[in-house]
């Protein structure tokens, strides 16, 4: 009854169902995966902003990398603001997805060391693209800021290529290193993306805080591949039962075609010979 699932054909639709269950699995976990290490990041996230202001004297200082831990906690800092080395960070958006500049502007601390301190989105509206935007002065004199500290950025975690020969005062990334380089200063590792006190006039524009991912999706697909992983095995049950029963019902039609013929023409040898009768 079962011997067509030697079949060429069915041999291929085995081996397929075989091949899918283990890869469904496997990508399942994958997705099970991705949503343990988004469901981390976005509890790590929602801590650091939780967390109480520090000085950013405890987690930064030169030559130092900000760890995941300590990204997005907020910090404060006391200083001023030194406009004559203020660069901007070519290619960024706003919330509205508007392509503009980010303004970077040292921060001189009490004691010397340099701050990084991003002060928001402005909009890409000056005469050419490299010519040095409008950028709106932050406050004078010695003050307090407030903001989240950020790691320095990279090509591989952001996308973005340092490109060279840009225009002067223009950067790609936000660098702590190139940039004590070019100021010649101590300067504290990773940024600050400031959010108080708020800037005059409300420009530059503050960054928005940083979104949750998405890891309810990742959970929602692991349970979709594992559904359709179940599904194969039993896909192939019923198109191996069905098959079964057209071939079973087949042959009984040729069985009963065979029985209703008559005897002459099913057994010929039983057929009376008239070429003999009397």
């Amino acid at each position: 009854m079962h011997r067509f699932l030697l079949s060429r054909q069915w041999v291929i639709i085995t081996l397929v169902a075989l091949i899918l269950v283990p890869t469904m699995i496997w990508l399942g976990t994958w997705q099970m995966d991705r949503y343990g290490e988004r469901s981390a990041r976005n509890q790590l996230v929602a801590d650091a902003l939780a967390a109480d202001p520090v000085p950013v004297e405890r987690l930064a200082a030169p030559g130092d990398a900000v760890t995941r831990a300590e990204r997005y906690r907020t910090v404060t800092a006391e200083g001023r603001f030194d406009t004559d080395d203020e660069v901007v960070v070519r290619r960024r958006t706003n919330a509205d997805d508007k392509v503009g500049f980010h303004v970077l502007t040292p921060f001189v601390l009490d004691d010397g060391r340099v701050l990084l301190v991003n002060r928001g989105w402005i909009p890409a509206d000056g005469p050419s693209q490299t010519a040095f935007p409008e950028v709106p002065a932050p406050p004078r004199g010695e003050i307090t800021i407030k903001g989240r500290l950020m790691p320095d950025e990279t090509t591989e975690a952001s996308g973005i290529k340092n490109l060279e020969g840009l225009p002067e005062r223009q950067i790609m990334l936000i660098n702590s290193e190139r940039e004590a380089q070019r100021l010649g200063a101590r300067v504290l590792g990773g940024y600050v993306a400031q959010t108080a006190p708020e800037p005059r006039g409300g420009t530059p524009e503050r960054l928005g805080d940083p979104g949750k991912e998405n890891a309810a999706l990742n959970y929602a697909y692991a349970v979709q591949w594992w559904l359709f992983a179940a599904a194969v095995p039993v896909g192939w049950v019923v198109l191996v039962r069905r098959e079964a029963r057209e071939r079973a019902r087949a042959a009984a039609g040729e069985t009963d075609a065979g029985e209703s013929e008559p005897e002459a023409v099913r057994n010929p040898s039983a057929a009376p010979d008239r070429a003999h009768a009397p």
